[in-house]
């Protein structure tokens, strides 16, 4: 098949342009493709004093998931404080948590989900006003501890002097679409928001630029929620772990973000189709809404995963670039893939694990622009945070 010599001049310059983009991020001394930041815990302690906590956990419908969750958290140490809003589950969540013995559970039944807030975040919200400790970890309802976790946690924030530090929690990768896709989702998540950048300190009158958290399990201290207002003042943020974090920086407090094997997602996502609904909820809202910036996402995709690619077909220089381009590609990926444990000939999928979450990119822009900003738990969120 013959390229038409147009073809091949743009074809070049994509090739070109992939090269330099994957070699100078390999190259950027933030290092966004590292797992340097990270935290596991070392050791139980089951005899850690964890009075000074509360842990919140907004849960809607996790019946299969809770007694998991709340065991995990009898093992990190003694006298930790957990309150549970139960955000109008119909599947039993509250009875299941009721009946786990040996923590300090107070089940929260919450109200009716107020008009201009995302469930989640109207949850926390309520829960918020009981706590009475100077450390508040929030945690998501599908989310286990190792133990000792907490306690290491804890002894981050206090030695480092960091006074909100949040961990990604390790998702499951176990079937073949987990495999393929979870490790990816957590390497673009650090693309966008490089964990280095993101951890270093707020100074000078500029807003911080990068501000990133992991949602799943952040521990505060919650004086900070009352200065910022509560959770109100993130009511209409979908992506409301980053959106807080980067509340806690323009105030000028120290934000940390890290990597684990000690905090475990228990949500699982066999399919396909699971991951890319989970994709799509938020997908559009990290690029604002935004036609270019979705039109500008697709030329650069198209261009970094695929050009080198066909670039293999080139002669001279042109192809020489194109194993440059590659080979930056998979080294880039590959400490993510080592983080957790999985083989690094996953990374040959990089260009069609690229195709998807730009089609998930998509699927969620048409979804917004059909009205549907976002659908979780049966709620369905329009562009305005109505709820059906």
């Amino acid at each position: 098949m013959q390229i038409t010599s147009a073809a091949t001049a743009l074809l070049t310059c994509f090739v070109y342009g992939a090269a330099v983009c994957w070699v100078s991020l390999l190259l950027v001394p933030w290092r966004p493709w590292s797992t340097c930041e990270r935290l596991d815990a070392t050791a139980a302690t089951p005899a850690a004093d964890l009075s000074d906590i509360t842990v919140l956990i907004p849960a809607r419908d996790e019946a299969e998931v809770i007694a998991q969750t709340l065991t995990s958290l009898a093992a990190q140490g003694r006298l930790l404080n957990i309150l549970l809003i139960d955000d109008q589950s119909t599947d039993g969540t509250a009875a299941i948590a009721r009946a786990i013995s040996g923590i300090n559970l107070t089940v929260i039944n919450g109200a009716p989900l107020t008009p201009g807030w995302s469930g989640k975040l109207w949850a926390l919200e309520q829960g918020r006003r009981h706590i009475k400790t100077p450390l508040t970890l929030l945690l998501d309802a599908d989310i286990a501890l190792e133990p000792g976790l907490l306690f290491a946690l804890r002894e981050k924030m206090q030695t480092k002097h960091i006074q909100f530090a949040s961990l990604m929690a390790a998702l499951r990768m176990q079937s073949f679409w987990e495999k393929l896709l979870m490790p990816a989702f957590i390497y673009f998540f650090k693309l966008l928001y490089p964990f280095k950048l993101s951890n270093k300190p707020w100074r000078g009158s500029l807003q911080p630029r990068v501000a990133a958290a992991a949602g799943g399990c952040i521990l505060l201290e919650t004086r900070i929620l009352a200065e910022m207002g509560g959770f109100g003042a993130l009511r209409e943020a979908l992506i409301d772990d980053c959106t807080l974090a980067r509340k806690v920086k323009t105030l000028g407090y120290r934000t940390w973000v890290g990597l684990t094997h000690s905090v475990i997602s228990l949500r699982p996502y066999p399919n396909l189709q699971s991951i890319w609904q989970m994709v799509t909820r938020t997908a559009f809202t990290q690029l604002h809404y935004s036609v270019p910036l979705l039109l500008l996402c697709t030329l650069m995709m198209t261009m970094t995963f695929w050009a080198p690619v066909a670039g293999l077909l080139l002669n001279g220089y042109a192809a020489i670039a194109s194993v440059l381009a590659l080979a930056a590609m998979l080294l880039s990926y590959i400490p993510t893939l080592r983080f957790y444990r999985l083989s690094i000939f996953w990374a040959l999928a990089m260009p069609i694990i690229g195709t998807l979450f730009l089609a998930m990119t998509w699927a969620s822009a048409l979804s917004y622009y059909s009205g549907k900003r976002s659908q979780w738990k049966g709620r369905t969120y329009s562009k305005t945070l109505d709820t059906d």
